[in-house]
């Protein structure tokens, strides 16, 4: 089977850079289909034609073209990842990007002995154009992937793979950071190590207060590092990544990837010792636990007073079906059409840039009407309409939210229990934003207190199954930036939106014109 890569690795190529570096990259697209690179949690200060959304920052670099991506890394270190940003092919197209400190510039931690990447992945044995393709098509769900990765290795649990495990050898006494990066696609994953515990250092690529726990999870576009002690009897441990699926009524796949976290000393062919420390699949208060522990090591500016407030529903949908070939094209519940919304409107990408049609002034491409509330408010979590798919329906546009230069906004992310809830892995780009507050059940204001004091800096939030999120950011980045759910499959059904920050004043401020090289759709 032929899956796409970048340079025939998979994992792609680990990109090494320092913070503030200037980035020079140029992608060239040998493949039959249409690709871009995003930069997943680089802020792309004032380089938006960039960041690498398809038909959002700019058109697919067509089959062989090339594109050249320049940014810098402004005040940003940490884990980062980058990933195609067309169809599915995610699931293959990535690979970490690591920026370590200027030179002198220490962690806030002990230096670690030795560190490692380790990417959590999804594997399908088919190829992913197609496959979304097909299940666009269907109206139906996803197939199941066929495997979890660690760094491409499915390890022992697989029949195919019973010695395609990845090791991380390691010396007894000894300190060690994992950079864990969840690439997965319609997935998101616990992980641990058999009786070891994970200090989280940081996520997001942001420092956060040392915090230990025994397991993590990460959503897919997610990154955390976290310090592992090899303090236990010599011998070989299990690392293991399995799922963590909070929606009711979807198949997934549930057999874990394994590596192994093998001492020296330990006898090569033993039995691992076994992660018996993953939580249970639907284990949602094994999630808040982590999320509980996470404070800002340094918080900045925390924005205390809003001028935009916006309330943002999330929800899973399905339409009627008007096809003529009902069995083929409407196998979502009840002979309908999955699909996604925010605010019930279902995002469609339209055939062009969204960026290149809001700087050139061309009409018609997308309206800016984005609602900033649901249109009518009703008990999300539990008196969700879910008459499958006669009220399930969802408006559908490229319906974009406009912001002025410098405004502070604060967004509630609200789960709906429309089709099922579910954890849903948000992604900004372009911003970082504090995770203020987020709660099960129906978000009120009277009975919450966020934390304005030291809360996470993240660049995905996941909202929490059946509850919801409050994030603020200062609009301070002009240009077109995506927002969505990092589920491909919830992507592909239109969970997003787009928030367009205007220029401010003078040079510093306005987004520069774009690269001569920008592919043409």
């Amino acid at each position: 089977m032929e899956i796409v890569t970048i340079n025939q690795m998979f994992p792609g190529p680990t990109i090494y850079a320092e913070e503030d570096d200037l980035f020079i990259i140029k992608v060239t697209n040998e493949t039959p289909h249409n690709i871009t690179i995003h930069w997943h949690g680089v802020r792309q200060i004032l380089s938006c034609w960039f960041d690498g959304p398809s038909y959002i920052t700019q058109c697919p670099i067509q089959p062989g073209q090339s594109f050249t991506y320049e940014f810098t890394m402004v005040k940003q270190k940490g884990t980062f990842f980058w990933h195609a940003h067309v169809s599915w092919l995610r699931a293959t197209v990535h690979g970490a990007l690591i920026v370590k400190p200027k030179p002198g510039v220490h962690y806030p931690f002990k230096f670690p002995y030795d560190e490692h990447i380790l990417l959590l992945g999804e594997y399908w044995l088919q190829d992913m154009v197609k496959m979304e393709r097909q299940v666009i098509a269907s109206g139906g769900g996803p197939p199941t992937a066929d495997a979890y990765t660690i760094n491409g290795h499915p390890g022992p649990n697989y029949n195919c793979s019973l010695n395609d495990v990845y090791k991380i050898d390691v010396v007894p006494g000894k300190t060690y950071l994992l950079r864990l990066i969840n690439a997965g696609l319609n997935m998101e994953n616990f992980f641990s190590i058999a009786n070891h515990k994970l200090t989280i250092v940081e996520v997001d690529a942001e420092y956060v207060k040392p915090f230990t726990t025994d397991h993590v999870m990460l959503g897919p576009g997610q990154t955390m590092n976290v310090l592992v002690k090899a303090d236990q009897l010599i011998g070989k441990y299990s690392m293991a990544m399995g799922p963590y699926m909070s929606a009711q009524g979807f198949p997934f796949l549930n057999t874990s990837a394994i590596a192994y976290f093998q001492y020296a000393g330990a006898i090569p062919n033993s039995s691992p010792l076994p992660a018996s420390l993953l939580p249970r699949f639907n284990d949602s208060l094994a999630v808040k636990t982590v999320m509980d522990g996470l404070r800002s090591l340094n918080p900045a500016s925390i924005p205390k007073e809003i001028d935009t407030n916006m309330f943002v529903t999330i929800s899973l949908n399905v339409q009627k079906c008007q096809s003529k070939t009902p069995k083929k094209k409407c196998q979502g519940i009840n002979n309908g059409i999955f699909s996604a919304s925010m605010n019930n409107v279902t995002f469609v990408k339209p055939n062009v840039s969204i960026l290149d049609a809001y700087y050139r002034d061309i009409n018609g491409k997308f309206t800016e009407d984005f609602p900033g509330t649901p249109l009518k408010f009703y008990d999300f979590v539990n008196g969700a309409p879910n008459n499958i798919p006669n009220d399930t329906n969802t408006l559908s546009g490229t319906r974009v939210k406009v912001l002025e230069y410098g405004t502070r906004v604060q967004i509630i992310f609200q789960d709906t229990n429309t089709i099922s809830t579910d954890n849903h892995p948000i992604h900004l780009h372009g911003y970082s934003f504090y995770v203020v507050g987020y709660g099960t059940g129906n978000y009120n204001p009277q009975t919450t207190n966020f934390n304005l004091e030291d809360p996470p800096y993240m660049n995905t939030i996941g909202v929490p199954v059946g509850g919801w999120a409050a994030i603020r950011f200062k609009a301070d980045n002009p240009g077109v930036w995506f927002m969505h759910c990092h589920l491909d499959v919830h992507q592909s059904w239109g969970l997003s939106t787009v928030l367009i920050v205007k220029n401010g004043k003078g040079v510093l401020q306005t987004l520069p014109h774009p690269p001569a090289d920008l592919p043409r759709c």
